[in-house]
């Protein structure tokens, strides 16, 4: 699991990202770079980065869900994910 701070890092992004987003679209439209340039570095949505939401996981992040790749194995052996079941043929 990853430490509790890089996670709560990665949320502190994603707010500061939706607070600034409307700024960020405007700028841009407008062309200043220079004003860019003077917003928060954490306020750019590249810096985001997807994390595991149970375990904070970085690598193996399967979007339709939400969770790394080893958390959602877990779950659908455990039959916690519906409709999702081991393949057999």
């Amino acid at each position: 699991m990853a430490k509790e701070g890089i996670k709560a890092r990665e949320v502190k992004r994603e707010k500061m990202v939706a607070k600034f987003a409307e700024k960020r679209a405007a700028l841009k439209a407008a062309g200043d770079f220079a004003g860019l340039d003077k917003l928060p570095k954490n306020s750019s949505p590249v810096r985001l980065h997807n994390r595991c939401k149970l375990t904070g996981r970085p690598r193996g992040y399967m979007r339709q869900f939400g969770i790394s790749r080893v958390t959602f194995r877990e779950m659908a052996l455990a039959g916690k994910i519906p409709g999702v079941k081991k393949a057999s043929w």
